[in-house]
């Protein structure tokens, strides 16, 4: 059995005129990240892998969770497409692992993965800091195929704050 922890990146401040790659995240996504990480300590969805954007919003995001585990920062998730995310998942060593990454690549690679969607009004869209825990039956990430993952929750920053 392998869990997966899929999360958008906070929101970030597009103000500075910064390149792409390097733009922070601004308040709301400083409130944001440590909910989500609160929310994932209270439920026990820890990961033991943690694959990583490069882009400054999803490290930001990372640290702010606040979740204790081996980070590898890969620059193939920067923007990278739902085929991408797979190969890169396929590389991971855990029985529990965490994606950080972004749209629109992340939200098709959560719907691609699971067998059905969860009975949320905003999985489709993965607003910033959504989040997809989902589990698989296999035994090794090399194995895993798209359309056989059972969504265990989904949440969103506002699900927590409001």
């Amino acid at each position: 059995m392998k869990h997966l922890i899929l999360i958008r990146h906070a929101k970030s401040d597009w103000s500075h005129g910064l390149p792409d790659h390097d733009r922070p995240l601004n308040k709301r996504g400083r409130r944001a990240a440590p909910a989500i990480g609160g929310w994932l300590r209270e439920k026990g969805y820890l990961p033991d892998d943690i694959l990583c954007s490069t882009a400054t919003r999803t490290r930001e995001t990372l640290a702010l969770l606040e979740i204790n585990a081996p980070v590898r920062f890969e620059p193939a998730l920067y923007h990278a497409a739902p085929e991408t995310m797979l190969e890169t998942l396929r590389s991971a060593q855990g029985d529990s692992v965490m994606i950080l990454g972004h749209n629109p690549g992340i939200a098709e690679f959560a719907e691609r993965l699971l067998q059905e969607a969860p009975m949320h009004p905003r999985f489709a869209a993965y607003p910033t800091c959504a989040t997809l825990v989902a589990r698989f039956d296999i035994d090794d990430w090399r194995s895993l195929q798209p359309g056989t993952g059972k969504a265990t929750a989904f949440v969103v920053p506002r699900d927590l704050t409001d």
